[in-house]
């Protein structure tokens, strides 16, 4: 072999040796590092916002419904009260009869409609008896038949919390003679307007 094809094969030898060498080196060369990651951008909070209620006008005060009648509505009341007769009831008993079912019918729409607008006034049922029969059995017979009106009244619509009960029994007579005629007139129930507590 010639001095210059040695040098030749030495050449490309070392062609070959620094190819295979830069193709390992590049091989093994980790790969580059990652871009540094972009610093966190720290949102800012947005600032609390004010309060609402301080920024916005206070609200027009809503008109609040009178919960007691004025006069006109209460002399109204009294007149439909004075036209709704007592209901009367048999001896010894405490159910309403037609005849106080249609008492208790007069007017009583008209009553129902006015006392729905004014929550806090009430009406008080009296019950009634005749002068026989001890005062405590009275007292329970006269509260019967005041729950007996009150329930009526309540079913045509008249709200039952505006409806007080109070028995009088025999104490507070319309008539004081000694017979049937004047038994019957006192064995009812009376509807009154409550005091008003002042």
């Amino acid at each position: 072999m010639t001095h210059l094809q040695i040098r030749t094969l030495i050449a490309v030898a070392a062609v070959s040796l620094l190819t295979a060498a830069c193709a390992k080196k590049n091989a093994a060369a980790p790969p580059p590092p990652a871009p540094a990651p972009a610093a966190a951008v720290a949102t800012p909070k947005p600032a609390p916002a004010p309060v609402e209620a301080a920024m916005k006008p206070a609200p027009a005060p809503v008109a609040q419904t009178p919960r007691m009648p004025n006069a006109a509505t209460r002399a109204r009341i009294d007149q439909l009260l004075a036209r709704i007769e007592d209901a009367y009831f048999d001896y010894d008993k405490a159910s309403l009869r037609p005849d106080a079912i249609k008492a208790l019918q007069a007017d009583s729409a008209e009553l129902r409609d006015i006392l729905k607008d004014y929550p806090a006034y009430k009406l008080t049922i009296e019950g009634h008896c005749d002068e026989r029969g001890s005062a405590e059995y009275n007292m329970a017979l006269g509260d019967k038949r005041a729950e007996a009106a009150k329930d009526y009244l309540a079913q045509v619509g008249i709200p039952a919390a505006q409806l007080n009960l109070v028995s009088y029994g025999k104490d507070r007579p319309v008539c004081e003679d000694h017979d049937e005629a004047c038994w019957q007139r006192n064995r009812r129930i009376h509807i009154v307007a409550l005091a008003e507590a002042r």
